[in-house]
């Protein structure tokens, strides 16, 4: 339970928090005025405030909850009693491609996050080399262990047929393994020999099990920039068309809330740095991408709403916009609860 607060803690805050400063840095670099940047969640613990452009002032705050934090700027119906908006530094006085940048870099951040992970995990820790017959670990308790093969070891022949990439070797293993022992001629540090081995079948997995995985191959940093740009492009139309999907009631989706991010998160800790570090990647992805919904009360309404200015050369006017978005933020919180009584119901009662 620890190790999931913990957990929990570290992802929602990088994610939150990169989410805002992308917010934060845009409104800055184009002159809008910002109030405040918060640290976690709640009552205040500690603010250190500081003068901007124009004299304006700014909080930089740590709060008592550490989940997250804000960035609360001039204009958008945010204002505190006292805080003054300077003349034309206020989000709602901007253009409207101003207000589009500043809508749109919270979630680019994200983006920006995931690849930089994803890019990060492909150098340091690598992929399994699917285009090998590489030894990359034995599993324990199944065939290879007791037969002597080694981490390392190529397979290059199986019952004196050819291999060159994982997949051929298993489906030539699974074909061999059906008419009884298996012949193995395996490349280890210059010397070729034959390990002969019995491969059962495995009810678990469906298949005659050796017990071996691919070996890891770790990637340059240009291979990484560009195998995990790949990588996110791919996740982005996985998850867009299943959305679309579920919209257009084609397949069911289960979501999952905080509670279920938690336990997901604990998981993804216990298994090691670089499970956490995908993990992190994937809701950081998840998060910016979501938050791009043209749905109202998220980045994404905003900005179909400022696209429409725009278009149409018309804005809406500001007191129904901020309903729509007030209202379309109930709707959310419902949901919100709805959800996380699902992840309760699916950790506790159904155990």
């Amino acid at each position: 339970m620890i190790v999931s607060f913990i957990s929990f803690v570290i992802v929602i805050g990088i994610c939150v928090l990169v989410h805002e400063y992308g917010h934060y840095v845009t409104a800055r670099l184009l002159g809008v005025q910002v109030h405040e940047f918060a640290f976690g969640m709640g009552p205040v613990v500690k603010q250190i405030e500081r003068r901007g452009e124009g004299g304006s002032r700014m909080l930089w705050s740590w709060r008592l909850f550490p989940v997250g934090g804000f960035c609360r700027l001039a204009g958008m119906g945010e204002d505190a009693d006292g805080e003054a908006v300077l003349p034309g530094m206020g989000f709602n006085e901007q253009r409207a491609w101003r207000r589009f940048l500043i809508l749109l870099n919270g979630s680019l951040g994200n983006i920006v996050l995931a690849l930089f992970l994803t890019a990060l995990f492909l150098y340091g820790h690598g992929y399994m080399d699917m285009n090998d017959t590489k030894i990359g670990t034995l599993m324990e308790g199944f065939p290879a262990e007791r037969a002597g093969f080694r981490t390392g070891d190529r397979i290059v022949r199986v019952n004196g047929k050819p291999v060159h990439e994982w997949r051929e070797m298993s489906a030539s293993l699974r074909e061999a393994a059906r008419e009884g022992d298996v012949a193995f001629t395996v490349e280890r540090g210059g010397e070729t020999l034959t390990i002969t081995t019995s491969v059962p079948f495995n009810r678990e997995h469906g298949n005659p099990m050796l017990g071996i995985t691919p070996a890891l191959k770790r990637c340059t940093a240009l291979e990484a920039a560009q195998n995990a740009t790949g990588y996110i492009r791919q996740m982005t139309g996985l998850l867009l068309r299943g959305l679309w999907d579920w919209i257009t009631q084609k397949q069911e989706m289960e979501v999952t809330g905080p509670i279920g991010i938690a336990s997901m998160s604990g998981n993804a800790m216990r298994e090691g740095l670089w499970s956490f570090v995908t993990f992190l990647a994937m809701i950081s992805l998840n998060l910016g991408l979501l938050n791009l919904l043209p749905f109202p009360a998220l980045d994404g309404g905003r900005i179909l709403f400022v696209l429409l200015e725009m278009l149409v050369r018309r804005r809406l006017p500001e007191r129904v916009e901020n309903w729509i978005h007030t209202t379309c933020f109930v709707l959310l919180l419902i949901l919100m609860i709805f959800v996380t009584w699902q992840d309760i119901y699916r950790l506790f009662l159904l155990e």
